[in-house]
């Protein structure tokens, strides 16, 4: 059985914990195949993680696609993106290759003027005949090489238009393998990295901040309604959170029903502002859905936020973030804490509690 409780409270190494699990499990190393194991060790999708249990300890490979095609719109993407690198290694090999044959070309035409102007330098007597040769030579060579550099020209703004169009290409493929497929936000990969670029840079971290979100009672709601109607407030409540939030947000679905926004270069005082502004946008939001248009809300979440200067690193800052966010919830749900208002060592996790909902 996969451990996903030490992905999903912030292991240090996921990679390694994944290719060490993927190993004891006889699992081929495989692009697609880590990313079926990031999805089933993170548990975003709880579903997923049911159907990959029932594969039993030694899956076959077979059943793995299967698992990939039958939840991921982009199961394909490695094989596109991998294309996608090599027809742009193509395309550059051509531009070097037309680059080569201009300057084949110029190397040849300036030994023919090099070679002509040393006749003419020469002092030895021409013959109008003679020269008038000379002329032709120099002038068809002239056309020569200027018609090539035409036709060179060309076919590198057609080479270049199409490494162009790949590498567009290219970008939407990557930016599909970053998103949550039900919300279309950013995902719990993209959030990762996302986190750790923070503390590449010092001057980074003094204007970033985490805010944790999590919808109160949703598993109780899911129990109540069925997941269809989960998954449309898990929609709507994922597009309140990316309008609310600015222009100066990243916002990610990093699990069922946990949300997760990263702002850059605001205060503490305004981050608090604008996450509040979310929440309370959420509490006060319709929620109707389907043709009778049936409201489902009231719905509320609770968040936790973190400066990224009172974090040492990624991890760092998504604990005490997380240990805000629990505080929310303890203390009544439908409210924003931050990290730094908490007494250090004054609140214990309890995760029974948390996760009960």
């Amino acid at each position: 059985m996969l451990q996903t409780a030490s992905v999903q409270e912030g292991n240090p190494d996921i990679a390694a914990s994944i290719a060490a699990t993927m190993r004891r499990m006889g699992v081929m190393g495989l692009p697609r195949n880590y990313e079926l194991f990031y999805e089933v060790m993170t548990g975003s999708i709880r579903e997923l993680s049911d159907e990959f249990a029932a594969l039993g300890s030694r899956p076959a490979q077979a059943a793995l696609d299967a698992l990939s095609r039958k939840y991921f719109a982009q199961s394909s993407r490695h094989a596109i993106v991998e294309n996608a690198q090599e027809q742009i290694a193509v395309r550059a090999e051509e531009i070097l290759t037309l680059l080569g044959r201009e300057q084949s070309s110029l190397e040849k035409f300036g030994l023919i003027l090099g070679q002509t102007s040393g006749g003419l330098d020469s002092r030895h007597a021409m013959s109008r005949e003679l020269l008038q040769r000379v002329v032709g030579i120099m002038a068809t060579a002239t056309q020569t090489t200027l018609d090539q550099g035409k036709q060179i020209t060309k076919a590198m703004v057609e080479k270049t238009e199409e490494l162009e169009k790949v590498r567009s290409k290219l970008e939407q493929y990557k930016k599909l393998a970053d998103t949550d497929p039900l919300t279309r936000i950013w995902n719990r990969r993209a959030f990762d990295r996302k986190l750790a670029e923070i503390f590449t840079d010092e001057r980074s971290v003094m204007f970033h901040s985490l805010v944790l979100a999590d919808i109160d009672g949703f598993k109780a709601f899911n129990d109540r309604y069925g997941h269809p109607v989960g998954d449309r407030i898990l929609q709507m409540v994922a597009q309140i959170i990316q309008k609310k939030s600015g222009s100066n947000s990243f916002c990610a679905r990093t699990g069922g029903e946990e949300f997760a926004i990263i702002f850059d270069g605001l205060s503490e005082d305004v981050t608090f502002n604008v996450a509040d502004a979310v929440r309370t946008a959420i509490a006060e939001a319709e929620f109707a859905i389907g043709a009778s248009s049936n409201n489902f809300g009231p719905i509320s979440i609770s968040m936790g936020m973190c400066m990224a200067s009172d974090a040492a690193d990624g991890d760092d800052l998504y604990v005490k973030a997380d240990r805000a966010l629990y505080s929310s919830k303890v203390g009544g749900r439908d409210r924003l804490t931050r990290f730094s208002k908490i007494a250090q060592g004054k609140l214990t996790k309890n995760w029974l509690l948390y996760r009960s909902e």
